[in-house]
């Protein structure tokens, strides 16, 4: 069983939430999320936001709040092999609940169909908010260009 190594991201200005399934090696290796070079998450989000792409954790953290984002996972703990989506069991969820009433957050999207998953089987009756699935930024979605990505993922602007 892996625990979630880092806490979510959000202030009291945070609009929008983004949901991953569960950090990958790296990303719970550096203590932050989308922390695999190859994860578009950054390219796409600074795209989306007409923003230069943040490097360090400093700088996600300052474009993430700056955006009015807020950046979580569905699954608290699970069995996980590696950063593999398919192998997750033994689910436990996060409570969404401390982001929702600490901020100003009334729409989430997920990041990928296993986020997706967990916050239907999980999460969603809960809150009784519906999420919004975005292609995931992941490398293992090859199918989806740069391009495609940061056309239907430009939703998550719409608001500001």
């Amino acid at each position: 069983m892996i625990t979630h190594p880092f806490p979510p991201l959000f202030d009291k200005n945070s609009k929008v939430l983004i949901l991953g399934s569960f950090p990958s090696i790296k990303s719970r290796e550096q203590k932050f999320f989308y922390g695999h070079p190859r994860n578009r998450f950054w390219r796409v989000t600074a795209a989306v936001f007409n923003s230069p792409v943040p490097r360090t954790i400093e700088e996600k953290t300052k474009f993430v709040l700056s955006s009015g984002l807020a950046l979580w996972d569905v699954i608290a703990s699970c069995d996980i092999s590696g950063s593999s989506d398919s192998s997750i069991k033994n689910v436990t969820a996060n409570d969404l609940s401390v982001i929702l009433k600490n901020s100003a957050v009334r729409r989430i999207f997920v990041n990928g169909r296993a986020a997706e998953k967990y916050y239907n089987m999980f999460t969603k009756e809960k809150l009784g908010i519906n999420a919004v699935c975005l292609p995931s930024t992941s490398p293992a979605n090859a199918a989806w260009t740069f391009e495609k990505l940061v056309k239907a993922w430009s939703v998550i602007a719409e608001d500001f």
